[in-house]
This record gives C-alpha cells, sequence and structure tokens, in this order.
C-alpha cells in the first residue's frame, strides 16, 4: 500500500526547532523527488522545499536560511528542519512525491503524484 506518512508537527515557540518526518512506503522512493507543501489558514497551500532523486534542495526564498531538506533513501523518509521558527511558519504541512517533472514544476502541487496526510506546525508563544 503506498504511503506518504508526515510526523514530528506540533506546537512551538517562536525562535524553536523543529524537524518534520515524511516517510514513505510502497513505491520506489529512490525515483521520486519530494516536496514539502505548506498551508497556513484560510490560505491555499503553497510549496516551501523541494528534493530531487539526486539530492539536490531548493527553497522558496521565505524559509531560505531556516529550512533545511534532506533524505535517506535508506530508510524511505526525508525531513524538514525548521530552525528560527516563526509565527507564519504555522499551518499544515505536507509532503507529496513527484517523478518525471521538471524541476521548474516541483513548486507546483499539480505535479505531484502521492501526498501524505500533513501534520499540524503551530507557532505561538
Amino acid at each position: 500500500q503506498l504511503q506518504l506518512v508526515e510526523s514530528g508537527g506540533g506546537l512551538v515557540q517562536p525562535g524553536g526547532s523543529l524537524r518534520l518526518s515524511c516517510a514513505a512506503s510502497g513505491f520506489t522512493f529512490d525515483d521520486y523527488a519530494i516536496g514539502w507543501f505548506r498551508q497556513a489558514p484560510g490560505k491555499e497551500r503553497e510549496g516551501v522545499s523541494y528534493i530531487t532523486v539526486g539530492g539536490s534542495t531548493s527553497y522558496v526564498d521565505s524559509v531560505k536560511g531556516r529550512y533545511t531538506i534532506s533524505r535517506d533513501n535508506a530508510k524511505n523518509t526525508v525531513y524538514l528542519k525548521i530552525n528560527s521558527v516563526k509565527l507564519e511558519d504555522t499551518g499544515i504541512y505536507y509532503c507529496a512525491a513527484s517523478r518525471n517533472r521538471p524541476l521548474f514544476r516541483l513548486y507546483v502541487a499539480s505535479s505531484y503524484q502521492y501526498w501524505g496526510q500533513g501534520t499540524q506546525v503551530t507557532v505561538s508563544s
């Protein structure tokens, strides 16, 4: 059964850090780019970072320097480390898997074939 399962969300204070995990099963993980998307309250889902099959990474400007994406193919897991957490990081974080899509489309949700159910991150003092 194909699955992407996010974990690691929760309540965090501004300035804190957390690490989200995305565990994959049921498909050839190594063949897929993995993206992280965030849906803030009342807003559309937006891509924030992705990592390619070869391990190249990309971040949107608003998270550069604070987010770090990585993958462990031996564990079929992708991580998203968030440092210096800000209030605007609040939202549901989804991971998704994409195969055979050009890099310039990897911030587009429709480029992803498989999705997890999301994990809630709430930043509050």
